[in-house]
């Protein structure tokens, strides 16, 4: 039976597959949000793909149709490109007659900021100790600037065949609920190679996808990555602390955003104010750019700026509570949305992971609402079953199926994301549902005068 596609982001052009007379056989590395989108995408238009991971788990479920991850489109795209789609955790199969092989491995925060490329490692020596043909491998993972030049003498060191591979940087720019169209219908491809041939190469493979593509040294594709990233967490960080100013000064950030959008030399986009950034890029990035920085001995002091200010704002609406109640023991506390942004399920530097211990730790009872996170957060905070731990006096939290239920009864209310579900709530059903309608706003959803008409003690961010 055929299945029914039905596309949420993808544009008709974008849905089409794409034949090609001569497709590459690519293997991936990671079937993270990285790795996975992009194997499926290049599947897609035209080439033969296999993904490589370690985790058997997820192997089976990829193998099965079903996504280990949240995002648009990707299952649909999946099922329509199966027949050029292959999951397998035997990696050796998978190198050693790839022409090209896509590294989408993590590459996590280490405490002092730094980038962990244990993993770019590990699928380096892999790929030297299998390949048996000429191949171009490409790092897709963020890596600090010179990674690429290190990963291959590191291929080199370990080669066990007389062969040639190359190494090409192929930074990412996907954001998380929208991935698959940043990659189907990305402004720009970025291509940082260090030869003729790999770079002829990696646009022949990105030929179907008929985008533009920029070509830079291999260094520069590293440092546009961590470059633009930046810039854009540091513009979010502007905005939230302008917001603080206007709340200060009477001002109302969406009316001072709205006119800033205007201009085109500053645009529209990431001028929204609220508790801070979040997920698996901004945070990480701009912190591994600081530490990138201080290892040359150069200070990014606007960088440093934008962490500093992100840290503090996303813990501004437990703040301002704090001033408003004596305490949150034994008060039910509604908190609507989980994850660090709608979309997506990912919970990676969410505000809700930096608020709630803080709720708990007050003797808050948390009733949560997330339209895909609460399982995920479950995990980190699961839900308090046996008398005894209920009467220690921490709090407690139970994960709840609507807003509804999450607001009924509750004496304050959080949010944290903003959902098309949440963003359903009226006014008056905070009037209506809650004990003490009091609600603390992170994402500016709602109209200040229509809050206050309804009898809601509302609170958000740049906005008195």
């Amino acid at each position: 039976m055929m299945r029914n596609l039905t596309f949420k982001t993808l544009s008709p052009k974008s849905q089409k597959q794409v034949s090609i007379t001569r497709p590459y056989n690519i293997a991936v590395a990671g079937t993270g949000y990285v790795g996975l989108v992009s194997g499926v995408c290049l599947a897609h238009r035209g080439h033969k793909v296999t993904c490589v991971d370690i985790d058997e788990q997820k192997m089976t479920m990829l193998q099965q149709g079903i996504s280990p991850i949240y995002e648009q489109d990707l299952e649909e795209l999946m099922y329509l490109n199966k027949e050029r789609l292959i999951y397998t955790t035997d990696y050796k199969s998978a190198y050693k007659k790839a022409d090209a092989i896509f590294i989408g491995v993590g590459t996590p925060e280490q405490p002092d900021g730094s980038a962990n490329l244990s993993f770019i490692a590990t699928v380096a020596r892999q790929i030297a100790e299998t390949v048996e043909k000429d191949c171009l491998v490409v790092v897709k993972s963020t890596v600090p600037v010179g990674t690429n030049d290190k990963v291959e003498q590191f291929i080199k060191d370990f080669l066990l065949k007389d062969v040639k591979v190359e190494v090409a940087s192929n930074p990412e720019f996907l954001a998380q609920g929208t991935a698959v169209k940043d990659t189907l219908e990305a402004p720009r491809i970025i291509i940082g190679t260090n030869s003729i041939g790999a770079e002829q190469t990696l646009r022949k493979i990105y030929e179907p996808f008929d985008l533009p593509i920029v070509s830079v040294s291999r260094r520069s594709a590293e440092m546009i990555k961590y470059a633009a990233n930046s810039f854009l967490a540091l513009k979010i960080s502007y905005m939230n602390d302008i917001a603080n100013l206007c709340e200060l000064v009477g001002a109302d950030i969406l009316e001072v955003a709205a006119g800033m959008g205007f201009d085109p030399r500053i645009g529209n986009k990431h001028l929204n104010a609220g508790i801070g950034y979040g997920g698996s890029c901004f945070p990480k990035d701009t912190k591994a750019l600081d530490y990138l920085a201080t290892q040359h001995g150069y200070k990014l002091r606007t960088v440093k700026a934008a962490i500093n200010v992100n840290k503090d704002q996303k813990i501004l609406l437990y703040k301002k509570a704090c001033r408003r109640l004596i305490t949150f023991k034994g008060l039910k506390v509604a908190v609507l949305g989980l994850t660090f942004k709608p979309g997506t399920d990912d919970l990676r530097e969410a505000p809700s992971l930096d608020n709630i211990p803080l709720l708990l730790a007050q003797g808050a009872e948390i009733y949560a609402y997330d339209p895909v996170g609460n399982k995920n957060f479950s995990r980190i905070f699961p839900e308090l079953t046996s008398p005894t731990e209920k009467e220690s006096g921490a709090g407690s939290i139970s994960y709840v199926a609507s807003a509804e239920a999450a607001l009924k009864g509750a004496n304050v209310c959080f949010i944290f994301t903003e959902w098309e579900e949440i963003k359903k709530v009226k006014p008056l059903d905070y009037k209506r549902l809650m004990r003490t309608p009091l609600v603390y706003d992170g994402r500016n959803i709602y109209d200040l005068e229509e809050m206050q008409k309804t009898g809601v003690e509302y609170y958000s961010i740049g906005r008195n």
